[in-house]
């Protein structure tokens, strides 16, 4: 079964793909740590994709989509988080899946009110140290300010603030309308509702996957 997930920054999107890893023996498929891990190990693909970083250049659609090969397996269980962010992307999937003998199962897109969204970005916090991420809202550390695993101190990244994810969110909306157009016309998008806690979003998303 082969999953893409679409949503705005903030939806869940990450949360819910490790509920699945975890529950039901999905493999997640994060674009960007796919990309961190080939650029840490040095790999091909990763010193392509490294030489377009390094010069702070978008990593260009055909070197992602090789990376993402090297992962799709046949009879597989994936998730695909963050990949496709545009409409020549998804494309160039269902291009890629037609040549493997694979097919798109489903796409669910978590829907997530922009206030609720900003609100939720803005809370968020990083250790410094360890780089565990807190919510102030949903999961807060014991200790204002501290590292519930580490001690180290707790910070807001530069894109969490308010006129950074206000930002993101315009950017999200005009890449991904397209894809929501197209996976509709597929007749593969369904619509969940992500403005609640992360158990009844992933037993929403579990639904949709086991009926």
């Amino acid at each position: 079964m082969k999953v893409v997930f679409l949503g705005p920054p903030g939806a869940g999107k990450g949360t819910v793909g490790e509920r699945l890893e975890k529950d039901m023996g999905f493999k997640r498929l994060s674009t960007g740590d796919m990309l961190r891990n080939h650029v840490k190990m040095a790999t091909e693909l990763g010193l392509k994709a490294k030489a377009y970083m390094d010069k702070g250049e978008l990593v260009p659609d055909d070197v992602i989509l090789d990376m993402v090969a090297e992962e799709m397996k046949p009879k597989e269980k994936l998730i695909l988080d963050g990949f496709p962010r545009t409409l020549a992307q998804a494309q160039a999937l269902d291009h890629l899946l037609k040549n493997t003998g694979q097919s798109l199962d489903l796409v669910v897109l978590i829907d997530v009110p922009d206030q609720v969204l900003i609100h939720r970005l803005t809370a968020r916090r990083v250790c410094r140290s360890c780089g565990a991420v807190y919510n102030l809202i949903t999961m807060p550390p014991k200790k204002p300010g501290v590292c519930d695993l580490c001690g180290g101190e707790l910070y807001q990244r530069d894109d969490d603030t308010e006129d950074t994810v206000k930002h993101r969110i315009e950017v999200y909306k005009r890449s991904t309308q397209p894809l929501v157009d197209h996976y509709k016309q597929k007749g593969l998008l369904r619509v969940i509702d992500g403005n609640a806690d992360p158990e009844t979003v992933f037993n929403r998303v579990k639904e949709l996957i086991t009926s």
